[in-house]
């Protein structure tokens, strides 16, 4: 095995508290849309985005950096989530899904949040590395 699949391997999500605004993460593999003969990965990521600061939050951007085994990288950058700009109040949540291929079945993610305060203050809410694997692939 690659030290950089070690290394893959070894990585714990963790949840990222920024400017009080925390990130957590859940991973999924999606078997019916993957096709390992094609070296198509296919996953899904669901994100909770909890606002723990005294006045609201609106998410203008996302900044994703994808990596596979390979250390093969991609990026996508782009406003919103989903096609949504959401306004998280405080002390309340905004939970969505998306997805993800590799060419891999194992990688990671991790990136970034460009948001805006009620009070025009810019605040960057990182988003830790999580890992994208086959279930059991790790054991």
């Amino acid at each position: 095995m690659t030290d950089f699949l070690s290394s893959l391997i070894e990585q714990n999500p963790v949840p990222s508290e920024n400017s009080n605004v925390k990130v957590s993460i859940e991973t999924n593999y999606i078997p019916e849309h993957s096709n390992e003969l094609e070296k198509r990965y296919v996953f899904s990521y669901t994100i909770t985005i909890t606002n723990n600061t005294e006045e609201s939050v609106k998410l203008l951007t996302r900044y994703w950096l994808i990596t596979d085994a390979n250390k093969d990288t991609s990026t996508v950058a782009g406003e919103g989530v989903i096609g949504k700009q959401p306004v998280i109040p405080p002390s309340k949540s905004f939970v969505y899904t998306s997805g993800c291929v590799l060419k891999t079945p194992v990688g990671t993610m991790q990136g970034h949040y460009q948001m805006l305060t009620e009070h025009n203050k810019n605040i960057q809410v990182e988003i830790p590395v999580f890992r994208l694997a086959l279930p059991n692939i790790l054991n």
